[in-house]
């Protein structure tokens, strides 16, 4: 097979073939291919770095909300610890305490003790000192007594006579017998005591009769007897007195002022005490009274203002409150009265006050929802003004043999929803605006 040629002939004449040139479509295509790979890198690039700027944010707030964690735990150890310490050192003062007031009370009990044992000692002490003191001066009063009576009654002619100072002294110190064993049986010493003193005074008698009648005697020897006889009975009859009252449990003297001072000083108390309830009684009651007077006052205000300002509703309000019985126009009654008259459950609000409000939050849900128009417009923040270009400026598309690229569908990324919403917003509004004008 031969190979043949054909050449190309306009009009019988043979046409040069073209210089070999780049095909614009092709140029366009890889131009396209390698825009869009460049934003799908980008596009990676920039999901990869969000990506990883994320996990850092994600990381570091991780890390926040961690030592937060522990820093909350930290300083909740710290408190609890604080507390247990605290808690601690209270129970150990407590419990110091305690021990401190149980020493304290045991070393006052032994010290009472020990004054309680150390009295009764000296109680018993002094009481045996006063007992053979009385029995003593007794004896001796007998001893001094005795002779003077024995030298008065002595006679040769009636010798039984010497047995009268036996009988007259032994009178006083037999009753003082009677009256120990009378206080010992908790029986009455009184009578006992009647005869001590009749027996000692019959004795002293007779000594100073005696004294004065008898010249061997003499007066002084009669005193002294006399003295004598009534001296014991007596001392040994204040003994046997005190031990009695000691039986018996009645005070002393001294016991008696100081349950009198005591009583005085509870009297006081008491007087004090009562005085001070009356007074903050008086308080309460001058309180009680100013608030009361207060309460009327701001009532009569609250009267007097509804009345003036809200004389459909009073009406009804002072209607209920008569009906009821009520002294006057309370908080429920009053409300009550206003949803009757006007319908709102609100206190102070009536239909045209409601209408009004409505209206306004109407009114400013239209001023928020509406679109954002003017220099602050998002729509026309993005449009730029197109400017005449200089035709002697250098052509600004690349080198490609002044043939633009190729736009197909997909090769611009879409807006989002929220910006197609805003547009067409926007748009419906400068529409309506172009339109009244």
């Amino acid at each position: 097979m031969t190979a043949t040629s054909v050449e190309k002939q306009v009009n019988g004449h043979a046409v040069a073939s073209p210089e070999p040139r780049f095909d614009p479509v092709a140029l366009a295509e890889a131009e396209a291919v390698r825009t869009r790979g460049a934003a799908e890198a980008d596009a990676i690039r920039t999901r990869a770095q969000g990506e990883a700027d994320a996990a850092r944010t994600l990381a570091a707030e991780e890390a926040e909300k961690l030592r937060q964690a522990n820093e909350r735990g930290r300083l909740a150890l710290e408190r609890k610890q604080v507390d247990h310490d605290a808690y601690v050192a209270k129970k150990a003062a407590e419990t110091a305490k305690a021990k401190a007031d149980e020493e304290k009370a045991g070393k006052d009990a032994a010290e009472a003790e020990a004054a309680e044992a150390q009295r009764a000692k000296e109680q018993a002490r002094s009481e045996r000192w006063w007992k053979w003191g009385a029995r003593g001066i007794y004896a001796v009063g007998l001893i001094i007594a005795a002779p003077v009576q024995f030298m008065h009654f002595w006679d040769r002619a009636r010798p039984f006579l010497l047995a009268a100072p036996a009988l007259l002294e032994g009178l006083a110190l037999v009753l003082a017998f009677g009256a120990a064993w009378a206080v010992a049986h908790r029986r009455d010493v009184a009578p006992y005591r009647v005869g001590i003193m009749l027996g000692a005074a019959i004795a002293a008698g007779i000594n100073m009769y005696g004294g004065l009648s008898d010249d061997r005697i003499g007066f002084n020897a009669g005193l002294i007897g006399a003295i004598a006889s009534l001296g014991g009975p007596i001392v040994l009859m204040a003994y046997e007195h005190g031990i009695a009252q000691k039986a018996d449990g009645i005070p002393s003297w001294r016991e008696k002022r100081a349950a009198d001072k005591a009583e005085e000083a509870a009297a006081a108390a008491r007087e004090k005490a009562r005085e001070e309830k009356q007074a903050a009684e008086a308080r309460a009651a001058a309180e009680k009274a100013a608030r009361e007077k207060a309460a009327e006052e701001e009532q009569a205000r609250k009267d007097a203002d509804r009345q003036a300002d809200h004389d459909d509703v009073w009406k009804v309000a002072n209607a209920l409150r008569a009906a009821r019985g009520s002294q006057y126009v309370t908080e429920q009654i009053w409300a009550e009265s206003w949803f009757l008259v006007t319908g709102c459950k609100t206190v102070g609000i009536r239909p045209e006050i409601e209408a009004q409000a409505r209206a306004a939050q109407a009114h400013m849900r239209t001023v928020t929802d509406a679109p954002v128009l003017g220099a602050l417009s998002l729509v026309n923040s993005q449009i730029k003004s197109r400017q005449k270009k200089d035709p002697n400026a250098p052509d600004g598309r690349r080198n490609n043999g002044g043939t633009p690229p190729v736009r197909r569908p997909g090769d611009t990324q879409p807006y989002s929803e929220g910006a197609k919403r805003q547009i067409g917003r926007e748009t419906a509004a400068r529409k309506v605006g172009e339109g009244s004008e």
